[in-house]
């Protein structure tokens, strides 16, 4: 199989595509891989770390005053022509856009060549990219209830985030040695993201001074950029807390975890519901469309995490919230059982078999 995928922008566009080519290639062993993205955003370097042939283009977000916006429509126009020369060279079978501006131009092309195409959305809100491109694709793979919605019946296959199969598949090491965390004791793992936030970790120091009475404990990470201030303002280290700069293996860590603390993004969503965790979620106010808030509500609608807008985080209330979930093994497995409900753990099977049945196979 010949595959182009067009992802990138943010690592919630790209991981999924990347789970995705990992998975064709472990079953077709023969299949090539372009991707296609931008010259300086986050795959224009991951991708050739993970040994994929890889073309940048000179694109830009519809974001900014109108004057921004025209500017990079023109661009982006100029870049379907690039791109289908990509596209007549490589020669496809199918070509899959994960979301974000990058992805928009090759498939675009390949669907004026006439090459079979695909686009996979990771969040309950459609992208404007994928809005641009509903009408000009063969079928559309989706997550959540709220985007189906949106999305044509006729073409959309409600399948999940590649991200689930591949979390659903790890098995975990053992982070209680790493993180010098007692194995027999609940854990707590909060992490806004991999860069952290500097504006809930403000409002997390009146937490993180609660929980040394605890019995259970919390491994907190600050995002690399936030370490050394929050260790400052912490002091000595409570009892019942680690803190991290950041971790490296989250699948391990999840898989040990009792509940989770967390963004809402798409893959954070994905990897909570396959292996079925509560969760506390804290949406971030500061994406496209407030997507995280809608995917959040999609996991609290049906009892499966409870969620806290920044607007309204506080210390003691936060605290409370976490004592009522671990203190109630009721709450627990039932969060734990509609979670996992929702989780899509043959996500990847599933779109490799629609992508067969779209190639005749």
């Amino acid at each position: 199989m010949k595959v182009i995928v067009g992802a990138g922008g943010t690592g919630g566009h790209l991981y999924p595509a990347l789970a995705l080519v990992e998975y064709i290639k472990e079953v077709e062993p023969d299949s090539e891989f372009l991707f296609v993205g931008t010259k300086d955003r986050i795959e224009s370097e991951v991708v050739p770390q993970q040994g994929y042939e890889y073309i940048g283009l000179n694109v830009r977000g519809l974001v900014g005053n109108p004057i921004k916006k025209g500017i990079a429509a023109a661009i982006f126009v100029k870049s379907i022509f690039t791109a289908k020369k990509i596209v007549k060279k490589f020669k496809p079978d199918i070509v899959i856009g994960f979301g974000g501006y990058p992805s928009a131009s090759v498939v675009e092309a390949a669907n004026r060549l006439g090459y079979k195409t695909m686009i996979h959305e990771q969040n309950s809100i459609i992208g404007l990219t994928n809005k641009i491109l509903i009408k000009h694709v063969d079928k559309i793979v989706c997550c959540y209830d709220l985007a189906y919605e949106h999305f044509p019946k006729e073409k959309t296959y409600k399948l999940g985030n590649p991200r689930a199969s591949v979390i659903a598949s790890i098995k975990p090491k053992d982070i209680f040695h790493k993180y010098d965390l007692d194995k027999n004791k609940p854990l707590v793992t909060i992490v806004m993201g991999s860069l952290g936030s500097k504006s809930v970790n403000e409002k997390m120091l009146e937490s993180l001074r609660s929980f040394e009475k605890k019995d259970y404990q919390v491994l907190y990470v600050t995002g690399k950029n936030n370490f050394e201030e929050m260790s400052t303002k912490l002091g000595k280290l409570k009892q019942n807390l680690k803190l991290v700069p950041y971790i490296d293996d989250m699948p391990s860590v999840l898989k040990n975890t009792s509940l989770v603390v967390s963004r809402a993004g798409a893959s954070t969503i994905a990897e909570i519901t396959a292996i079925g965790i509560p969760a506390i979620l804290i949406p971030s106010p500061y994406v496209a469309a407030n997507h995280q808030e809608y995917n959040a509500r999609e996991l609290v609608e049906r009892d499966a995490a409870k969620m806290i807008l920044e607007t309204d985080l506080n210390g003691k209330d936060f605290v409370k919230e976490v004592d009522y979930i671990l203190s109630n093994q009721i709450v627990q497995e039932s969060m734990k059982k509609n979670a996992k409900a929702l989780g899509k753990p043959n996500a990847l099977n599933d779109i490799y078999k629609l992508i067969k049945k779209m190639l005749g196979a």
